[in-house]
């Protein structure tokens, strides 16, 4: 069965309160600072003083990502290549080269979830990660944009395996395939996540990008975290799939308002993309862009992961202490239940401070 990648979605720009980028206290000096909200809608960098995810992995499994990218050197280590035809198994080391042998364009995906995950900070370099001193374990399961349930089942794996900490599926299914799992019928990816939570490993993944009003799979029906998206003035960003899932584990993160009625880059998440593949309309030359998607809200969720990883907390206090500090933007309230925001806005710095084990 195919899946595809939650794409970088157009969307209207929503109103509301707006959440000032390069907010007071923004503690590096990337050049692109000012232009990362996301940053400062998760309260990243005010839990940076607890961890900034040392020693954690996070596995993004998507596809390929730039081994070679300025803003990513230090923060990668050796990834697979699950995009191999008939052969069952990694087929690569993470050169990302793809069935006919030439690197993809479509890595661009992969490449900006890393940099929103671990993008190096304070290196005088284009942006910051959520979690800078987390690690990248690149997984290539997606080619042209698309791959099968089985070499995505085959990455997370591998990833649960080989040390991953945390998983980032920023991919997902069309609405109404969640049958398919909820029946038993094709439960692949289900097990798969399963299998990674028995070692220790979260997973966090993508609603999608259709506007429906739940979230498409493997979000809805495995035992992960669905991520929703929300815009620059911490609404619900209108692309986005509500974040209502089978166990009740939605959350929302930053993911763009897509610039359909206008705007500019700033309305959307700016990140890393393979050298040369972006423009110069934003971003530091064409080593960076902007781009919306539940894809970009995800990894936000996943650099808190890591962040909270770094503490030396469990798979399941991780997974608490991210629901239960949620914040509703609107109420205030946390640990609640929203059908627009689940359990809420993830919090970094409330996160950190939740009691450990």
């Amino acid at each position: 069965m195919k899946t595809w990648t939650a794409p970088f979605a157009a969307a209207a720009c929503a109103v509301g309160l707006v959440v000032t980028a390069g907010s007071a206290g923004a503690a590096t000096d990337d050049p692109l600072r000012d232009e990362l909200y996301g940053l400062d809608q998760v309260h990243a960098e005010q839990a940076w003083s607890s961890s900034r995810g040392a020693g954690t992995v996070v596995a993004v499994v998507d596809t390929g990502v730039d081994l070679g990218h300025p803003d990513l050197q230090g923060r990668l280590v050796p990834g697979a290549d699950f995009v191999c035809g008939e052969q069952k198994g990694s087929c690569g080391d993470g050169s990302w080269k793809g069935q006919d042998g030439e690197g993809q364009e479509p890595d661009v995906h992969g490449t900006h979830v890393a940099g929103t995950i671990a993008a190096t900070a304070d290196n005088g370099i284009g942006v910051a990660g959520v979690a800078p001193d987390a690690k990248v374990m690149p997984i290539k399961v997606l080619e042209d944009g698309s791959g099968t349930n089985e070499d995505i089942a085959e990455g997370i794996r591998y990833a649960a395996d080989n040390g991953a900490d945390v998983i980032n599926l920023s991919l997902g299914g069309l609405p109404g395939t969640q049958i398919f799992s909820i029946l038993g019928l094709d439960t692949t990816m289900k097990d798969a996540i399963q299998y990674a939570r028995d070692k220790g490993t979260l997973t966090v993944a993508a609603a999608g990008n259709t506007s429906t009003l739940l979230c498409n799979d493997p979000a809805f029906s495995s035992d992960s975290i669905c991520v929703g998206a929300t815009d620059k003035n911490e609404m619900k960003s209108y692309f986005s799939e509500l974040p209502v899932t089978f166990r009740g584990k939605g959350v929302a993160a930053p993911g763009g308002s897509g610039r359909l009625l206008g705007g500019d880059c700033s309305e959307d998440i700016l990140s890393t993309v393979p050298r040369g593949t972006g423009t110069d309309e934003c971003g530091e030359g064409k080593d960076h862009a902007a781009f919306a998607g539940t894809s970009m809200a995800t990894p936000h969720v996943a650099g808190v992961a890591a962040i909270l990883f770094g503490q030396g907390r469990s798979m399941a206090n991780v997974e608490r202490a991210i629901l239960s500090t949620s914040r509703h933007p609107l109420l205030g309230a946390r640990g609640g239940y929203s059908a627009l925001y689940g359990r809420g806005i993830v919090d970094a710095q409330a996160a950190v401070a939740y009691p450990r084990d």
